[in-house]
C-alpha cells in the first residue's frame, strides 16, 4: 500500500519540493514568464494533444466535467451564503471557495494515480475549471464594464485549445502524426512546470490571518469532497470518473486566485495565506483519500 501511494504521490511532492527550494534560495525564476509558457503554449497543447488519442465515451467525459461544474456551483451557491452570513465582501472571498488546483496539484496526481484514463478526465475537470475562472472568476473580481471582461477572456488562447479540443474528441478526428508529436512534445513541458512553479509560488507566501485561511482552508478542501460525493452519488458516477471528481474537487485553493488578488488588488497577502494553508492541508490528506479511491 504505501509503495504505491508513494510513487503517486511522491513526483508531484517532489517537483514541487524543488521548486519550493529554489524559490527559498533567491535564484531567478521569471514566475510571470513560466506562466505564461503554461497557459498560453504548453498546456493547449498538452489539451490538444490527450484529447485527440484519449479513448473514453464521450458521455463518461460529460459526466464528469458536468460533476466538476456541479461542485463548483454549489460551492459558489453555499460560499455566497457564508459570506453574506458573515459579512465579507464576495468578491475578494468567493473565488477561493470555487475554483480549486485542479491543474498543478489534480492533473499530475490523476495521472500517476490513474494513467492517461485518469489524466484526460482530469482534463475534462480542468477545461471546466478553467471556463468558469476565465468567466465567473474574472467577473468577479474585476473591474470596468462587460467588454473588457469579455475582451480579457477572449485573449486566454487555453480557451481555444478547449475547443478544439472538444471537436477532435466528440468527431474521433486523429490529428497528423506530425501534428500529434508537436503537440505531445510541447504539452510534456506543462505538468512538470506546473508542480515547480506552484513549489516557487508558496516559497513566496506568507501565512497571515490564520483563522481564517484554515477556516476557508478547511472549506475549500472538505467542502469540495463533500459536494463531490453527493454530486457523484446525484449523477451516478463510478470508477475513475467517480476517482478523477473526489479529487478534482479536493484540491486546494489555486494560485491562480491570489493572482487575481493580486492584479486586482483583492485583498492578496490574505488570499495567499489561504493558498498556502490548504495546499498543506490537502497535502496532509491525499493519502488517506487515495488509499480510500484505490483500494490499497
Amino acid at each position: 500500500m504505501f509503495n504505491e501511494l508513494f510513487a503517486i504521490l511522491a513526483p508531484i511532492m517532489i517537483t514541487t519540493g524543488v521548486g519550493y527550494v529554489w524559490g527559498k534560495s533567491g535564484a531567478e525564476f521569471p514566475t510571470e514568464f513560466i506562466s505564461r509558457i503554461v497557459m498560453n503554449i504548453g498546456t493547449p497543447c498538452l489539451i490538444i494533444g490527450v484529447m485527440a488519442k484519449v479513448e473514453v465515451k464521450p458521455e463518461v467525459m460529460g459526466g464528469v466535467a458536468l460533476g466538476t461544474a456541479l461542485v463548483m456551483l454549489f460551492m459558489g451557491l453555499i460560499g455566497w451564503l457564508w459570506l453574506r452570513l458573515v459579512k465579507l465582501q464576495v468578491a475578494t472571498y468567493l473565488p477561493p471557495l470555487i475554483f480549486p488546483n485542479n491543474g498543478n496539484m489534480g492533473l499530475p496526481l490523476c495521472l500517476f494515480a490513474f494513467g492517461q484514463t485518469g489524466l484526460a478526465l482530469a482534463l475534462g475537470s480542468f477545461m471546466v475549471m478553467m471556463v468558469a475562472t476565465f468567466t465567473v472568476g474574472l467577473f468577479l473580481v474585476a473591474e470596468g464594464g462587460w467588454r473588457d471582461r469579455i475582451m480579457s477572456v477572449a485573449k486566454q488562447p487555453v480557451i481555444y485549445s478547449m475547443a478544439v479540443a472538444v471537436i477532435l474528441f466528440v468527431t474521433d478526428t486523429a490529428l497528423p502524426r506530425w501534428v500529434s508529436n508537436t503537440v505531445d512534445l510541447i504539452g510534456g513541458i506543462a505538468i512538470p512546470l506546473m508542480t515547480i512553479a506552484l513549489g516557487v509560488s508558496l516559497a513566496s507566501l506568507k501565512i497571515r490571518f490564520l483563522k481564517r485561511s484554515i477556516a476557508f482552508s478547511l472549506a475549500r478542501v472538505f467542502g469540495g469532497l463533500s459536494l463531490g460525493y453527493i454530486v457523484c452519488h446525484l449523477l451516478g458516477l463510478t470508477g475513475v470518473s467517480r476517482a478523477v471528481v473526489l479529487l478534482q474537487s479536493a484540491m486546494p485553493i489555486a494560485v491562480f486566485n491570489y493572482l487575481l488578488a493580486l492584479r486586482y488588488n483583492r485583498q492578496p497577502q490574505e488570499i495567499a495565506a489561504m493558498v498556502l494553508v490548504s495546499t498543506l492541508i490537502a497535502f496532509a490528506g491525499l493519502p488517506f483519500l487515495l488509499a480510500i479511491l484505490l483500494n490499497v
